[in-house]
């Protein structure tokens, strides 16, 4: 059995914020797969399901973001699995927008839901980090963390979480690198695009002589035969061969 662990924060008053994009992920899955309607349990909203043919619970605590580890942890001890039958998605500030990540283990990077899940579930469980961008500055976080996606946003947030859907069965064989990249091309066109952006502009190269300065200043007929010709062959060789 498998744990897919949205995180967020409970109420409609959070719903559409970046920090709940762990929410969003698992509503995904959920409407893909035909999950079992969501029910409480655990401190948490729960839905059972089967993914790649292995049972799945998908959680989303409802404890607040900070306590999230308590539900998780819960659900864990009661049906009795390890840190590796855990997969916790949630928001990530250092990854630019729509760029998404996956490792076993690691710090939490400042981030209370992962410190919670650290403190009660253990440490070495998968984390799919789902990047929600930086405001460039410290006394901003809370803010953008706790403001809803932007209109803009719409155009990598719902290919990204669709094709999250699509393939969460990866998640169940373990095949991480190939989610990877099915995520990345998902939001491909906007990467690149941005990554285009950000390119320093090459320097421009002298314009090409025109007809009429060519005509103007002719360059020097150089002699195909004679003593000269010989000559400069021997200094220069034959650059046709």
């Amino acid at each position: 059995m498998l744990i897919i662990a949205g995180l967020g924060n409970p109420g409609s008053k959070y719903a559409g914020n970046r920090h709940n994009i762990g929410f969003m992920a698992a509503d995904a899955i959920h409407r893909r797969h035909g999950f079992s309607p969501w029910s409480k349990k655990f401190k948490a909203e729960i839905s059972e399901g089967e993914l790649g043919g292995e049972k799945v619970l998908l959680i989303k605590p409802q404890t607040y973001m900070n306590l999230s580890g308590e539900a998780v942890g819960e659900a864990m001890r009661f049906y009795k699995l390890q840190p590796s039958d855990l997969v916790a998605i949630y928001d990530e500030l250092d990854l630019p927008p729509g760029k998404a990540r996956l490792k076993i283990g690691g710090g939490n990077g400042g981030h209370n839901g992962i410190r919670s899940l650290d403190a009660h579930c253990g440490k070495d469980y998968r984390r799919l980090r789902l990047g929600i961008g930086h405001p460039g500055v410290k006394e901003l976080v809370q803010h953008h963390v706790l403001g809803d996606f932007a209109k803009a946003d719409q155009a990598w947030l719902q290919p990204l979480l669709e094709t999250l859907a699509d393939n969460a069965d990866m998640l169940v064989r373990k095949e991480d690198s190939q989610l990877m990249n099915k995520l990345a091309l998902a939001v491909g066109g906007k990467a690149e695009a941005e990554a285009e952006a950000d390119k320093p502009k090459p320097e421009k190269k002298p314009a090409a002589q025109s007809h009429i300065h060519q005509a103007r200043h002719p360059q020097p007929k150089l002699p195909a035969t004679g003593p000269m010709a010989e000559m400069l062959k021997k200094m220069f060789g034959n650059k046709g061969e």
